[in-house]
């Protein structure tokens, strides 16, 4: 009985491999239904092999194209929809997120695209991974600048626009990217700062900001009327229409802050509007110092007393100043 059946197979199998549709189209699991209609329609090998190769792997190759141009444009909808805002930060986080899935869907269409076309795509991968091994060996500093700028932008640390501390520069941010910020500061130096480098960085205008006043008196003034003059004088800024967005609470006179060797220090606060502190200290400033004028409150300066001895005569006491 074996030896009978596989007689019988080593008849058929020949038969088979024989057939002209199967030398025509290949096996057929693997077989064309196109190849295959047009071999029974003309009976022509070459003909249907033709109409395989010519029309019905590109008519896939570009519906994956289609496809992957649709799955892009649906992506990036949503992305667009989960990241809404005018924000720099959320602008360029959603960049950031639209370039990655772009370059995921046409990597993905493109390894379909050429196993269509019969590549073998197990080396090539394997190559693309040692590639990308040895890559991430040789740049590891430039990696650990992205991963820090992505996550920098996800937490939202810092944006365009914004006054940061960053360590070695402090400034105005006036470019964030994903490997480098670029800061300028007060003297209109130009710091360029690698994002994986920057170990701390301090905001100084996210949300809201604060400006602070350390003003000196002397210690001949009555401290209860000079804070009430400076409350005042703070009062009355909040009340003028020209700052009214600049400040965003009453102002807050805290107290004595300091007993220094020549003056008293009070110190008086105020929130504002994001990197508004500046324009808002500065104009308090010279607020304060005309109603200090008017109150007659003296605003203390440097001073000296030389003691002049001359042999058993009683001690003289002369007040100098530096400029004397």
């Amino acid at each position: 009985m074996p030896l009978t059946l596989f007689s019988v197979l080593s008849e058929v199998a020949p038969a088979a491999a024989e057939d002209p549709m199967v030398l025509a189209c290949g096996d057929v699991a693997e077989a064309g239904s196109l190849c295959r209609s047009i071999y029974r329609s003309t009976g022509n090998a070459v003909l249907a092999q033709l109409s395989d190769t010519l029309l019905l792997k590109p008519a896939k190759i570009v519906f994956i194209v289609v496809v992957a141009f649709v799955a892009r444009r649906i992506l990036n909808r949503l992305l667009g929809r989960l990241f809404t805002g005018k924000a720099r930060r959320v602008e360029t986080v959603a960049v950031l997120f639209r370039s990655v899935v772009s370059a995921t869907v046409w990597t993905v269409a493109g390894l379909m695209a050429l196993s269509e076309l019969g590549l073998n795509l197990g080396p090539l991968i394997a190559g693309a991974g040692i590639l990308g091994v040895a890559i991430g060996f040789g740049a590891q500093n430039l990696v650990r600048d992205f991963l820090s700028g992505i996550f920098m932008l996800l937490e939202d640390q810092y944006g365009v626009g914004d006054v940061i501390d960053a360590g070695p520069a402090t400034g105005t941010v006036e470019s964030v990217g994903l490997r480098t910020t670029r800061i300028r500061d007060v003297n209109g130096t130009v710091w360029h700062l690698a994002n994986g480098h920057i170990e701390r960085v301090g905001n100084k205008s996210q949300i809201w900001s604060r400006a602070l006043l350390d003003i000196d008196v002397s210690y001949q003034t009555d401290i209860p009327y000079a804070t009430d003059v400076i409350k005042r004088t703070a009062q009355t800024m909040c009340e003028d229409p020209d700052f009214a967005d600049a400040i965003l609470s009453e102002p807050e006179v805290w107290g004595v802050e300091n007993l220094g060797m020549n003056s008293v220090t009070i110190r008086l606060v105020l929130k504002t509007a994001p990197n508004d502190q500046f324009k808002v200290t500065r104009e308090l400033r010279a607020r304060i110092k005309a109603a200090f004028d008017e109150a007659g409150i003296e605003i203390p300066f440097a001073q000296r007393t030389i003691w002049h001895r001359s042999g058993d005569a009683s001690v003289a006491v002369l007040p100098r100043t530096d400029s004397d």
